[in-house]
């Protein structure tokens, strides 16, 4: 699915943003976001301390990303990959570097969007938008 620029940047602007995970060995982990990027349509995040959120991912792909500034915010569920390699870590390991250069990046999650619902207060609160 396509996440709209409005989405898009309202993700990469949020005040707070927590990936869920989930499998059967470990049960929910709801952890805090940091560093953030899209790419080819995908939200692409950075593991600096995911240890029991890469297991989930590696057991069960489906993972939930919320975000919100005050009262106005989205929820993105998603397939997710981890990478250790390739053109993506590579990315955004030069990014980290010229913006966090104390940082390491252990690996990438990227998560491709199936459903988009809008989280924000009000009428539309929990509405599909994608």
């Amino acid at each position: 699915m396509q996440i709209s620029i409005e989405v898009q940047q309202a993700l990469l602007d949020a005040e707070a943003k927590a990936l869920a995970t989930y499998s059967e060995a470990d049960g929910v982990s709801v952890v805090p976001v940091s560093s953030v990027r899209m790419m080819d349509g995908k939200v692409v995040l950075v593991n600096y301390f995911f240890g029991q959120t890469v297991r989930n991912v590696e057991a069960n792909p489906d993972v939930a990303l919320t975000f919100w500034s005050g009262l106005s915010g989205y929820r993105i569920k998603a397939k997710a990959t981890y990478k250790t390699q390739g053109d993506v870590f590579d990315e955004v390991v030069g990014w980290i570097k010229n913006t966090l250069p104390t940082r390491v990046v252990k690996g990438v999650l990227i998560l491709e969007p199936t459903v988009l619902y809008d989280i924000s207060a009000g009428a539309e609160a929990g509405k599909v938008v994608g």
